[in-house]
C-alpha cells in the first residue's frame, strides 16, 4: 500500500456514531501519523462534540460528499452492520483506503465482495477488530505456541452484556443487530486468532432468539486439535473471558476484549501445583494501537495482521453457527 505524499493519512469519519464519538474518533485524534479531518452526518449537533476534541474538523451533510473530499485519504465506518459493505465499497472506489467496523460483513459472500473491491482497487480494506493489535493476544499465542501448556485440549470462551432496549440498532433485525452479529466476531474469531484453526464441525449450536435477532447463542465445536464451546450474550451481566486448556496447564485471558473498560487486560499462565504467572497490560489502548497499525500499512507498506482473508475465515465460522442454530 502507498500512502499520501505528505507521510500522513488525512482521515475521515461517515457518521456520528457513538462510538466514534466515544472512542474511536479520539484514537485516530490521538494515534501518530494521520490527523482526523472530516466527518460526514446530517446533524450538525452530532458534529459538535467531534470538533472540540478536534478543532477545524470539516463537517459534510452527507457520505457522499465526504467521499468526494480528495484531501481525504482514509475512511473509518462505524455505521449500521447492514451498511458496512456497501459504503466500505464506496469509500474504496472513491480512492480511499478504509477501516470499518466489525463485523465488516454479514457473511462469507459479502466479505468475498469486499476481497474483490480491495484488489480491483488496490486500497486497504480492513476490519476495525481492535484486539487483534493488543499485546495480550501476541502473548497469549506465544505461550501457547511455545508450548507452554503443552498440547491444546480445550478452549472456551464467553462475551456478555445486558441490553434490553428493543429500538436500539444491536437489537433490530433490519440493521444486522444481535448478540452474534455484535460480539461474535470476538467471542467466536479469538478462537482463530490464538489458535490459527478453523472449525471442523458444529457440535451443537442454540440461539434465543428475541424481536427477531439472537439474544443469546451457546455453541460447541470440533477443531483439529481441541474442542471448544462458546456463549455470547446481549441479555446477561457483563462477562468475557478466555480459557485454553491444555495437557501441562491453563492460559487465562480475564478481560480479553474490553482492556481498560472492564478491566485490566492479562494473560494468566496455570501450571499443575497453583503455580500460576500474571502478565499485565495496564496502559495499552488498543484502538490507538489499530490506528497507528493501519497507517504504517499504509504509508509505509507495513504488513497489516488482519487481512479481508482472515476476517473471511472468522465469518466462515460465524455462518456455520448460525446455520446450525437455525436447524435446531
Amino acid at each position: 500500500m502507498t500512502g499520501h505524499l505528505t507521510g500522513h493519512l488525512r482521515w475521515g469519519i461517515l457518521g456520528a456514531a457513538n462510538f466514534a464519538r466515544k472512542t474511536m474518533g479520539p484514537a485516530i485524534h490521538a494515534a501518530s501519523g494521520c490527523s482526523l479531518s472530516a466527518i460526514a452526518t446530517s446533524n450538525p449537533d452530532k458534529a459538535a462534540p467531534f470538533v472540540a476534541f478536534a478543532p477545524g474538523l470539516r463537517v459534510y451533510d452527507s457520505y457522499d460528499a465526504l467521499l468526494a473530499d480528495p484531501e481525504i485519504d482514509a475512511i473509518y465506518i462505524p455505521l449500521p452492520n447492514a451498511m458496512h459493505v456497501d459504503w466500505s465499497q464506496k469509500a474504496a472506489e472513491a480512492g480511499k483506503h478504509v477501516l470499518c467496523e466489525k463485523p465488516i460483513g454479514m457473511n462469507v459472500a459479502e466479505i468475498d465482495r469486499l476481497i474483490d473491491t480491495r484488489d480491483r482497487t488496490g486500497k486497504l480494506i480492513a476490519e476495525a477488530w481492535m484486539i487483534v493489535h493488543h499485546p495480550q493476544f501476541a502473548k497469549a499465542r506465544a505461550l501457547l505456541q511455545g508450548g507452554a501448556i503443552g498440547d491444546l485440549v480445550r478452549v472456551s470462551s464467553s462475551h456478555s452484556f445486558f441490553n434490553d432496549d428493543l429500538e436500539n440498532i444491536r437489537n433490530r433485525p433490519d440493521t444486522g443487530g444481535g448478540a452474534t452479529g455484535d460480539i461474535g466476531v470476538y467471542a467466536f474469531g479469538s478462537v482463530r486468532l490464538l489458535t490459527g484453526q478453523d472449525p471442523e464441525k458444529i457440535l451443537h449450536a442454540s440461539s434465543d432468539m428475541v424481536n427477531g435477532i439472537d439474544a443469546t447463542t451457546h455453541v460447541m465445536a470440533r477443531f483439529p486439535g481441541f474442542v471448544y464451546s462458546g456463549h455470547i450474550s446481549m441479555r446477561a451481566a457483563p462477562w468475557q473471558e478466555i480459557v485454553l486448556h491444555g495437557t501441562d496447564g491453563v492460559i487465562r485471558m480475564p478481560v480479553p476484549y474490553n482492556a481498560q473498560s472492564f478491566g485490566q487486560a492479562e494473560v494468566e499462565l496455570h501450571r499443575p501445583g497453583w503455580h500460576i504467572e500474571t502478565w499485565r497490560f495496564p496502559i495499552q489502548n488498543h484502538y490507538v494501537l489499530q490506528v497507528e497499525a493501519f497507517n504504517r500499512a499504509v504509508l509505509e507498506g507495513a504488513g497489516w495482521p488482519l487481512p479481508l482473508e482472515m476476517s473471511r475465515s472468522v465469518q466462515g465460522f460465524v455462518d456455520m453457527i448460525r446455520d446450525a442454530a437455525a436447524q435446531g
